[in-house]
């Protein structure tokens, strides 16, 4: 009789380095980009986002982009409630964000310093560490920036090269 395995949950696996998609400036000259790993951003915290940058930057000539999108349904049950009873709730929307990726762009007639002014104040109202970059800013794999001697393939590759023969003196000994 074969034995079948119960799957439990877990939590779904959020990119944390390997990609350098989704890490430079696209559309606009000027970037909003995660420093930190792992975090769930809320559309309402994404939203809070947005209006600030909207009010600091009042009356000038530009255009925001959003890179992400709250695309994850976040369910909730009560505190006091008993295991078991299904999912829960609807609660709100969320996003899980990538660190070092790119959560807003901003193009337009607007000087360099009120940008990073509008962009560190929403920065403070999101969850996480956050970083201004501009367009033609070399790309990020992880939390460490590509150029300047650094490639992708040096950083995929095992960081430490073992000779030969302690490679062979490690594995265990067949008779």
């Amino acid at each position: 009789m074969a034995h079948t395995k119960k799957s439990r949950k877990g939590r779904p696996r959020v990119p944390t380095g390997g990609s350098t998609r989704g890490t430079t400036v696209v559309w606009g000259d000027y970037g909003l980009r995660m420093r930190d790993h792992d975090r769930r951003v809320s559309a309402s915290q994404l939203k809070n986002g947005e209006e600030t940058i909207r009010k600091r930057l009042r009356g000038m000539k530009y255009r925001l982009y959003m890179r992400i999108c709250a695309n994850i349904g976040v369910y909730t049950s009560g505190n006091e409630s008993r295991m078991g009873k299904g999912k829960g709730t609807f609660d709100y929307w969320a996003s899980r964000v990538a660190v070092s990726k790119i959560i807003f762009e901003l193009k337009g007639d607007v000087h360099e310093q009120v940008v990073r002014d509008a962009f560190r104040l929403a920065g403070n109202k999101m969850p996480g560490l956050y970083e201004f970059v501009k367009r033609g800013d070399p790309p990020v794999m992880g939390i460490t920036k590509l150029g300047e001697g650094v490639t992708a393939e040096e950083l995929r590759r095992p960081r430490i090269k073992l000779p030969l023969e302690q490679t062979t003196a490690r594995l265990p000994a067949s008779a």
